[in-house]
C-alpha cells in the first residue's frame, strides 16, 4: 500500500468510521462531529466541505457546540486539501494547540524482529479498576498533577471486551512505566502513553512495553500500529521502524472573544 492509499485508509477508519463509546457521532454533509457529556471535549474529526464553504460550516458547528459550554476542538491534518481552513478557524477564535502530533505508522508484518523477542522486563497486564491505581501512580509522578480521570475513562473502557489493553512495567515491584492500546474496528491499533518515571528511563522499559503491545496487535491480526508522537517521542518510535504519515493539529475554540 502506497502513502496515498494509507492516508485514505487512515481517514476512512480513524476519522470517519471510528466510534468512541462515550461519544455520539454525527456525520453531516460537511463534517464528522463527536459530542461527549460535560465536561469532556467535543470535536470535529473530518471536514468534507469545500474551501469556499468554510465560513458557513464553521459558524454552523459553533451554533451547534457553543451553547453546550464545553471545550470544543477542530482537528486539522497536514494532508487535508483545504488551504484556508486554519486561517478561517483562527478568524473564528480557534487557537492551535502547541503540542502538534506526528502520526507515525508501523506495518506489523514488517516490524523489526527484535520487537518480538522475549521481554526481560517485568511487564504486567492491567485488567481491572483496582489495577488502575498503578497507572495513576506513574502518571502523577511523571506529570506532577492529578490523574484521577484514569479511573472513569480507562476504567469504563476496560469493561468493553477487546477495546483497551493496558500494560505496566515494574521495578522492585513498583509501577514505573505505563502504556496502553486501543483496538478499533479495522486495521489500526492506536498506541498511547509510554510514560516512564524519570529515574527509570534509559532502561529499555518503553521498548519492552512497545514489544508487549505489538505482540498483542499481531496476535489479534491488526495490520498497523499507530501513535501520535510529539517532538520528543518521534525519534524513539522512528528507531523502532515507525514511519511518518501526517501531522495533526488541534484547534481549540476560545469562545466568543
Amino acid at each position: 500500500m502506497n502513502n496515498n492509499q494509507l492516508l485514505q485508509l487512515f481517514d476512512k477508519e480513524m476519522r470517519e468510521e471510528i466510534e468512541y463509546p462515550e461519544a455520539r457521532k454525527e456525520i453531516t454533509a460537511d463534517v464528522v462531529r463527536f459530542t461527549r457529556e460535560a465536561p469532556a471535549m467535543n470535536f470535529v474529526s473530518k471536514t468534507f466541505a469545500s474551501d469556499a464553504d468554510l465560513d458557513r460550516v464553521i459558524e454552523q458547528e459553533l451554533a451547534h457546540f457553543a451553547p453546550m459550554n464545553q471545550p470544543f476542538t477542530w482537528k486539522v491534518y497536514s494532508h487535508d486539501t483545504l488551504p484556508t481552513l486554519t486561517e478561517k478557524l483562527e478568524q473564528h477564535n480557534f487557537v492551535r494547540d502547541e503540542d502538534d502530533g506526528d502520526i507515525m505508522i508501523l506495518d506489523v508484518d514488517s516490524a523489526p524482529s527484535h520487537l518480538f523477542d522475549p521481554v526481560k522486563a517485568d511487564i504486567r497486564r492491567i485488567t481491572n479498576l483496582k489495577g488502575l491505581k498503578d497507572v495513576v501512580s506513574v502518571l502523577d509522578k511523571v506529570y506532577g498533577n492529578n490523574n484521577e480521570w484514569v479511573y472513569k475513562r480507562l476504567g469504563g473502557h476496560l469493561t468493553i471486551p477487546g477495546y483497551l489493553s493496558i500494560y505496566a512495567a515494574y521495578a522492585d515491584d513498583q509501577p514505573v512505566s505505563v502504556a496502553w492500546t486501543y483496538f478499533q474496528k479495522g486495521k489500526f491499533a492506536s498506541l498511547f502513553a509510554g510514560s516512564t518515571r524519570t529515574e527509570y528511563r534509559k532502561r529499555g522499559l518503553y521498548t519492552s512495553l512497545l514489544s508487549a503491545r505489538l505482540k498483542e496487535i499481531r496476535e489479534r491480526r491488526y495490520q498497523y500500529a499507530m501513535v501520535e508522537a510529539g517532538e520528543m517521542s518521534r525519534p524513539i518510535v522512528e528507531k523502532h521502524g515507525f514511519q511518518y504519515l501526517a501531522t495533526a493539529w488541534d484547534y481549540l475554540w476560545e469562545g466568543g472573544k
